[in-house]
């Protein structure tokens, strides 16, 4: 049976509920009723999507929702959405497979569902939504921008984005960044007062610390720095953006685990594997843009990229730069010591 056009009014939603839920709470430090925020998105979304002249027909909430503070299958019940309990880790979301399953049997068995809709934002979803879009069928993505892949927005198009800002009142929206600008507060203060040597008496999710007591730090490995040669990096200028600066502190992050695992200082890091950690590091841009950061740095003096031969294909390493002055602000301060 050929597929309904996209004219069908009828339209299928599926909610990664436990994406959302963790981001907000990882995002916006753990705000009260979060899952109230959760569900303020989904009946705001249904309503947007009835303005659209869509009927939401089959909704579907996926979570481990054993593992969520408070339960809200009952209220996602009362407004229509049927409830996929799915067991997950603590290191992966166990919705995505479930949902795209779903979501296969819904195109395959409803040629009336003319429009799909998916709240999340993970790049993982890309093969099912081309798949939706190859079948005629019109995809729409609501999330949080910060949380929706450069890559997935960049397959459907800006056009076809929801943010769930939009999605929420003006005032609730206040309210989490109230509460995150609050929190960052006290992290940056905490994190100033451990580099003094001083106890945080504030820093969330821990008792204070006594007075004098130095903060835990990770082992580095012995020795000095040695020195690179700054013939071999471009001219210095400090980082423009954010991002860059981002960008920059991954890689310091990634050269600092690999020398505490190697026990041994490092000098260069596999640019493929960099570029998997950095995907997830910076999930909101597309490749294009994560790969550009990459060449600002370089442009920068704050790293350099070098091509290898080796078996059985060529590869390239990142060189960090240690003298560049964003590396050594963005360097923990023990590093910084070992360096003097």
């Amino acid at each position: 049976m050929p597929p309904k056009s996209l004219s069908s009014p009828y339209a299928a939603v599926f909610i990664d509920f436990e994406n959302v839920y963790y981001f907000l709470k990882n995002h916006f430090h753990d705000p009260p009723d979060l899952n109230d925020y959760v569900l303020d998105i989904i009946r705001s979304l249904r309503e947007e999507l009835s303005k659209k002249g869509l009927d939401s027909l089959i909704s579907y909430a996926y979570a481990d929702f054993e593992r969520l503070a408070t339960a809200p299958q009952g209220a996602l019940y009362l407004m229509g959405v049927s409830t996929r309990n799915v067991l997950g880790t603590d290191h992966k979301n166990a919705a995505d497979m479930q949902l795209c399953i779903d979501a296969m049997e819904v195109m395959y068995t409803r040629p009336d569902i003319g429009t799909f809709v998916l709240v999340a934002g993970d790049r993982d979803y890309i093969p099912v939504l081309q798949h939706l879009r190859r079948q005629a069928r019109q995809v729409l993505v609501a999330g949080f921008r910060e949380a929706v892949s450069g890559d997935l927005l960049q397959n459907i198009g800006a056009d076809h984005f929801l943010d769930a800002r939009d999605l929420l009142s003006h005032e609730r929206v206040q309210q989490l960044e109230k509460r995150r600008a609050e929190r960052q507060r006290i992290i940056e203060e905490s994190r100033r007062l451990r580099e003094q040597g001083l106890a945080s008496p504030q820093a969330p999710g821990g008792a204070p610390k006594a007075p004098g007591a130095p903060a835990p730090t990770t082992p580095r490995p012995p020795g000095p720095r040695v020195p690179d040669e700054v013939a071999d990096f471009a001219t210095y200028r400090r980082l423009d953006t954010e991002d860059e600066r981002r960008t920059l502190g991954c890689i310091i992050s990634e050269f600092q685990k690999l020398e505490a695992k190697q026990q041994r200082r490092v000098r260069d890091l596999w640019l493929g594997p960099f570029m998997r950690v950095l995907t997830d590091e910076l999930t909101e841009l597309t490749d294009f843009e994560r790969r550009d950061l990459l060449n600002k740095l370089r442009d920068a003096g704050a790293i350099r990229i070098e091509k290898r031969e080796g078996e059985p294909h060529p590869f390239s390493v990142i060189i960090l730069n240690y003298n560049h002055p964003d590396v050594l602000e963005l360097q923990p301060s023990e590093e910084k010591e070992g360096q003097a």
